[in-house]
């Protein structure tokens, strides 16, 4: 049975989230045209909308929704387009949903109106690129994923002189990084530290990070893992993102077991019913004895 995972207390703008009790599910809502991993689904702002609301029905515990994709072969998105893309989305998450939002941005004045359109963490790529965005997040209470990443945004960054230091390296940026972030004026109370899976790493050297990832706890910030149909599962199961959602189950038991706290992912549904069924067996939840299956469910229903 796994161990027993950290918990902590987040502030993040007036909420406080409590994390370590269970696996935190967030999940991806992209207000892009080229995400790798959903080739633009849900394009329009109401498309976008009933796609946060059905990840909260199937069982996510926060939203991430982001104006600008990873993909490496189109130029960034300019800070105008990408608050045109996020700020309504937003808006119609918060006063609608009134969920826990993220906002996937390395830009300050996104994180910004982002903030004030509802968001409460600022879920930054760039490993604090730019220094004001810690900046941002200290004048708002905003929570601060950092993440570890030593390529640029949209820069791939595939250095194989780093095997076996990967993990050295990620523990070494995120401690500075934390650091800096708390001379800006960011509550160490509201940092959250990824990894950063496939971000300046090859598969085999995101493997090592992952494996090693008991280390992250030395640091004392909760965990978030972006393991959703990332590259690493690709190589191992040979598939393209759309079919790596299985793979992706694999990760998140890892990740699970290890004392991750958020994990980003695109199959909210599938998540939530793997996480289900492995705590019913692990003792976590129980099933009263006097529970059956409804007779619809229990075969497929003929044509």
């Amino acid at each position: 049975m796994p161990g027993a995972t950290q918990r902590f207390q987040v502030p993040a703008c007036g909420r406080t989230l409590s994390l370590g009790d269970h696996p935190w599910l967030m999940g991806v809502v992209n207000a892009t045209p080229d995400s790798f991993s959903d080739s633009g689904m849900g394009r329009t702002l109401e498309a976008r909308l009933e796609l946060a609301a059905s990840m909260l029905e199937a069982g996510a515990d926060l939203i991430d929704i982001g104006g600008e994709s990873g993909v490496t072969n189109a130029p960034p998105v300019s800070v105008d387009e990408e608050i045109a893309r996020v700020v309504p989305l937003i808006e119609r998450v918060s006063n609608e949903l009134g969920c826990v939002i993220s906002v996937d941005t390395y830009k300050p004045a996104v994180a910004a109106a982002a903030i004030a359109a509802g968001a409460v963490i600022v879920n930054d790529v760039s490993g604090l690129l730019d220094p004001d965005l810690a900046s941002v997040c200290a004048s708002s209470g905003a929570a601060l994923v950092i993440m570890h990443t030593r390529a640029k945004p949209k820069e791939k960054l595939l250095d194989r002189s780093m095997d076996g230091r990967m993990l050295d390296d990620v523990i070494g940026f995120l401690t500075e990084r934390i650091e800096f972030a708390v001379s800006a004026g960011v509550s160490r109370e509201s940092i959250i530290i990824d990894p950063g899976p496939d971000f300046g790493k090859t598969p085999h050297q995101t493997v090592e990070v992952l494996r090693g990832i008991g280390r992250l706890h030395e640091l004392q910030r909760p965990v978030l893992l972006a393991l959703s149909r990332k590259d690493f599962i690709g190589a191992e199961i040979r598939r393209p993102p759309r079919e790596r959602d299985a793979g992706t189950l694999g990760a998140l038991a890892w990740g699970v077991d290890n004392g991750g706290h958020i994990f980003r992912v695109h199959d909210i549904s599938g998540c939530a019913d793997f996480l289900a069924v492995r705590g019913l067996l692990e003792g976590r939840t129980e099933l009263p004895s006097e529970a059956v299956l409804d007779e619809q469910l229990r075969r497929e229903p003929t044509g």
